[in-house]
């Protein structure tokens, strides 16, 4: 082989090694379990950092420039980012390749509440065997824009399921371990109804599904009575809303006469903080189960499913 034929040979191979796909999401839900999915073959970016409401989140210019920037866009979808509709619509015009990864759910499973008629609730990611199905449309998704690396993809797909299985089947134990007349869970926000389905858990909560929607002082007064009539003893809190509301409550229920604590915070439309157990889906599922069912009279080990959940008690 001459040198001319050597050179032009490792050119050749350094020309057909493919970069990995750019891609961006939205939340940092979705970029979980995309980077679970793609691997080495692609980098993934994200728009929400943590403590981020994807209801109110408005995209921002910087925001527009990753967007036309990126091969692939991962979003929620079901209107959870209601702002974002037309910058996804302006991407898509412009050749982007948009994919919602809630598309695989039948509508059957699909919760209309009242006051979004005609529209679903988004936060399917509360029942892990439903957001399961969202790895397997982030698969599809890789597998269209870059079929040489398909089986990577599936590959990959399926030992993340393997792991969302272990969680769900955990989640099932430890809140089936609660008392039913304690499972109630009290939050700031409309978020756990599917969280509530999957787990038998009754889900009330001060607000509506989005936290555009605001809680008038009827609403607390009637939250109020509940929590007195039942004798509730534990609400929760969530990480991306304000505490207001809850607070309230507490401070309502008090001036009956009856004592109610925080029983913690929980993580509702974001994770925790990026680079902590809790900043995965995977943590995020496991605090959120862990600490209702500690706080509600049930059993779960002290720092959940895998040991590395960062509280080691329940707050009061």
């Amino acid at each position: 082989m001459t040198l001319l034929t050597s050179i032009l040979t490792v050119l050749c191979a350094v020309g057909s090694v493919k970069e990995p796909l750019k891609v961006v999401t939205t939340t940092a839900i979705v970029a979980d379990i995309t980077k679970h999915v793609a691997g080495e073959h692609a980098n993934v970016q994200t728009l929400m950092g943590e403590g981020v409401d994807p209801h109110l989140y408005k995209p921002t210019a910087a925001d527009a420039k990753v967007i036309l920037g990126t091969d692939v866009i991962f979003y929620s979808g079901l209107m959870l980012e209601g702002r974002m509709a037309d910058t996804f619509f302006k991407a898509a015009r412009m050749g982007k390749v948009v994919y919602p990864v809630t598309e695989l759910l039948d509508e059957a499973y699909l919760l209309e509440p009242e006051e979004f008629e005609g529209h679903w609730d988004p936060h399917v990611w509360n029942d892990v065997a439903a957001w399961s199905k969202a790895v397997d449309a982030v698969a599809e998704a890789f597998c269209e824009q870059d079929p040489d690396n398909c089986e990577a993809y599936k590959a990959n797909a399926t030992a993340y399921q393997k792991e969302l299985t272990e969680l769900d089947a955990y989640a099932q134990k430890v809140l089936s371990s609660i008392p039913k007349g304690k499972r109630v869970l009290v939050t700031a926000h409309d978020a756990f109804n599917y969280f509530g389905r999957a787990y038998d858990v009754e889900v009330v909560a001060v607000q509506g599904l989005s936290t555009e929607s605001e809680a008038g002082i009827e609403d607390v007064n009637n939250l109020v009575d509940v929590l007195v009539d039942r004798n509730i003893d534990a609400v929760f809190i969530e990480s991306s809303v304000s505490d207001r509301n809850i607070k309230a409550l507490i401070e309502g229920a008090k001036a009956k006469g009856h004592t109610v604590r925080i029983g913690g915070t929980l993580f509702s439309d974001a994770m925790g903080a990026s680079g902590t157990y809790e900043g995965t889906y995977i943590g995020m599922i496991d605090h959120n189960a862990t600490i209702i069912a500690q706080s509600l009279g049930g059993s779960a080990p002290e720092k959940g499913l895998n040991g590395q959940l960062s509280f080691a008690h329940v707050e009061h």
